[in-house]
């Protein structure tokens, strides 16, 4: 059956076998990401790692982690995962911080902390801005703007890492936090951090590491040996890092972390109304109701996995990411951009129109994420892509001889975050995407 009443209540609730029915029917639409064909979005540790994740999910999906004092096991749940995770980024033991909702709530806190501790450290500062490299996360614009922060975005190097000149000559007087990614979502590239956190630190500014991305992968890669810039509290100058538990921790959806090197800035991300006549009010992160699975399933997989499960998954994932970047490159037509650090790449042409190569991938099942300023394919390798690399790379091999080789069809072809499209002329690229996110969620 179909329920087709979207906009009415119906008279007679459906029972449990009709619910999972329709249910198992809606999903059969979406992307086959237990099979490796999409190439972002869902991280996937395997059957046991799944498993682990639903049940303790469900033990907590009632919990709320509003009140630590009605609900201590959240509350001892998340400060675990926060100590854990602060140690694996090298945090002293003043380091500290929270679990939130995703990167885009780390990244709000992030700009929310460092622009409330400018207010109250230098209050001659009106207008305060943050620096941040093309290649950071939107999410940092979108916390700008709601927080009434200028954003300044520099131009990447010839590596596609972070313009150093150009950061160095943008710092001035209103400038109070400084981004870094480890990795960059586009090219998989670890910003100067070194270099930054010593900027910071000459003129007296935070240095946010953004490694939403990376923060569950680097370390595990350094332990294997593998060639990793710094990026943690190692570097003096880092004052907070950002990590997601939901990307290459492995856990279930929604779950991320803002760690800081000392508590006094963590304090800056806080909320406190004192004047409520329902009592006083605290909140240590953006939402207020905060739902117990997602923490509850985070310190589960956390402590299922241990170093050596995260390990095993690291050196798994980098060995199928070798073979395919080696495959990529194989075929003479396509190649690697930049320098990728660990699992994320993107993949250009001189030759070849990619966006109509991901045209054809697509008939075939593959969802490539397409982005542009230069035009490339992206991938986020993860271990369901250990068994299909082979026969990826063969459709792959039969797609580029398939696609005509000369010049693209539409010089201004842009590809949008997050979605399949193209468009000609960069100008309408903003009402392109509001009618879409309109049209994609009309009633």
């Amino acid at each position: 059956m179909t329920i087709n009443n979207r906009g009415l209540f119906l008279k007679k609730g459906l029972s449990p076998d009709e619910l999972l029915t329709e249910m198992r029917h809606a999903r059969t639409a979406d992307v086959g990401w237990e099979n490796g064909q999409s190439w972002g979005l869902v991280y996937h540790a395997g059957k046991e790692v799944d498993q682990i994740i639903k049940e303790a999910y469900t033990l907590f999906s009632h919990g709320n982690a509003l009140d630590p004092k009605a609900f201590p096991s959240l509350k001892k749940f998340e400060t675990e995962v926060v100590a854990k995770t602060a140690s694996l980024f090298n945090g002293g033991d003043e380091a500290v911080g929270a679990m939130t909702s995703g990167g885009s709530e780390s990244l709000l806190l992030a700009v929310k902390a460092s622009r409330d501790q400018a207010r109250f450290k230098k209050p001659d500062i009106s207008e305060p801005e943050i620096i941040i490299p093309e290649s950071a996360h939107p999410a940092l614009d979108k916390a700008a703007h709601y927080l009434g922060v200028k954003t300044v975005r520099i131009p990447l190097d010839t590596d596609f890492r972070a313009d150093l000149d150009t950061l160095r000559s943008s710092v001035n007087k209103n400038t109070i936090m400084l981004v870094g990614s480890a990795p960059a979502y586009p090219h998989g590239v670890v910003d100067p951090i070194k270099e930054l956190g010593e900027l910071a630190l000459e003129r007296d500014i935070n240095l946010h590491v953004d490694a939403c991305l990376g923060g569950f992968m680097l370390p595990f890669l350094e332990r294997l040996n593998y060639p990793v810039p710094p990026f943690d509290f190692r570097v003096p100058g880092v004052t907070s890092i950002s990590a997601d538990l939901h990307k290459y921790g492995y856990s279930a959806k929604g779950a991320s972390l803002i760690i800081y090197r000392y508590p006094e800035l963590r304090r800056h991300q806080f909320f406190v109304l004192t004047n409520w006549p329902g009592g006083l009010f605290g909140s240590a992160t953006v939402t207020g109701t905060r739902p117990g699975g997602p923490i509850a399933a985070a310190w589960a997989v956390i402590n299922y996995l241990g170093e050596e499960g995260y390990m095993r998954l690291a050196k798994e994932v980098m060995e199928t990411t070798r073979i395919l970047q080696d495959g990529i490159e194989k075929t003479g037509k396509l190649e690697i951009l930049g320098r990728p650090v660990m699992s994320v790449f993107a993949m250009g042409s001189s030759q070849l129109d990619v966006y109509t190569l991901a045209d054809l991938m697509a008939e075939k099942g593959w969802q490539l994420g397409r982005q542009h300023n230069p035009p490339a394919l992206h991938f986020i390798v993860t271990p369901p892509h250990t068994k299909i690399r082979e026969t990826f790379l063969s459709e792959l091999e039969g797609s580029v001889h398939r696609v005509k080789e000369g010049p693209e069809a539409c010089e201004d072809a842009a590809a949008l975050y997050a979605m399949m499209g193209t468009m000609c002329h960069q100008s309408d690229l903003k009402t392109f995407t509001l009618n879409y996110l309109d049209q994609t969620y009309r009633l």
